[in-house]
């Protein structure tokens, strides 16, 4: 009953390892360099890339189920060889696989989605580990300078997130289906920043940027245009677009954590 876990040190797969162990399931950990990954003990780190298919055929033996991702390096790009990938996997035998999605379709939610094998496709809305973006000038002005500030998503803690895809990989019933994630409540960039303040125990100032200024900042930063071009699409929509959602709580039996709870669980990052 192995599962393999790609993206294990990433801010979702860190939590889908620590919940698997939590349920007694042995993990294997995927990443392109086995030191120091700081995971758990216990778990089997193998070294492997998704972005190179062939270094996955000794990580896939012997595994039960596996977690995918469709992105990968450092500019967040979809996975180029989701066919090749989800070949080997149905030749390794696995039958059970789940796919988180990335900002850009790529190649792997098609070949994932259209294969025989029992899939689950896990599509978040914004992560609340986004807001760690926030820290560096909170720490040093007391200040978060964000575009959209009336724009209300419903944040989901990546924990959540983690928890849904070990319980999918565990358990049945879930082939075929795709899960759109939220947390428990709408919250505009005012309330965000309240909150967040309030677990800090100071008051934080908003400052809305204009679009034209982000898109600026993130081409300094050397954020690729496709992903600024996202963020755009993301967030620059009507009031009412973004809805929660009880998937959570159906899948794991468990009301989907708050921002304030995440917040609180990370307040030492922004003193």
């Amino acid at each position: 009953m192995t599962f393999l876990i790609t993206g294990a040190t990433g801010s979702v797969g860190r939590h889908v390892v620590d919940e698997l162990l939590r349920m007694g399931a042995p993990v294997r950990a995927l990443t392109r360099d086995p030191a120091g990954v700081g995971l758990p003990a216990g778990v089997q780190v193998v070294r492997g890339d998704l972005a190179r298919p062939e270094t996955l055929v000794p990580a896939l033996r012997g595994v039960t189920g596996v977690h995918l991702i469709d992105v990968g390096g450092p500019d967040y790009a979809p996975q180029p060889h989701g066919k090749e990938v989800v070949e080997l996997v149905r030749e390794a035998g696995v039958r059970k696989v789940t796919l988180l999605s990335g900002w850009s379709t790529g190649t792997l939610e098609a070949a994932v989605t259209g294969s025989d094998l029992d899939w689950t496709y896990v599509q978040p809305t914004e992560f609340m580990v986004n807001a760690m973006a926030w820290a560096d000038s909170v720490r040093a002005a007391g200040v978060v300078e964000e575009p959209f500030g009336a724009t209300k998503t419903a944040m989901v803690h990546e924990a959540d997130i983690g928890a849904v895809i070990a319980t999918v990989l565990t358990g049945d019933g879930h082939a075929g289906h795709s899960y759109g994630l939220t947390g428990p409540e709408l919250l505009d960039m005012p309330a965000k920043v309240r909150i967040l303040g309030e677990a800090i125990g100071r008051e934080i100032a908003y400052v809305e940027l204009g679009v034209a200024e982000m898109c600026e900042r993130y081409r300094a930063r050397g954020v690729p245009e496709e992903l600024i071009a996202f963020q755009v699409e993301a967030f620059d929509v009507p009031d009412g677009v973004y809805q929660v959602t009880d998937t959570v709580q159906a899948v794991t039996g468990r009301p989907p954590r708050t921002f304030a709870q995440w917040a609180a669980e990370h307040a030492e990052a922004f003193l």
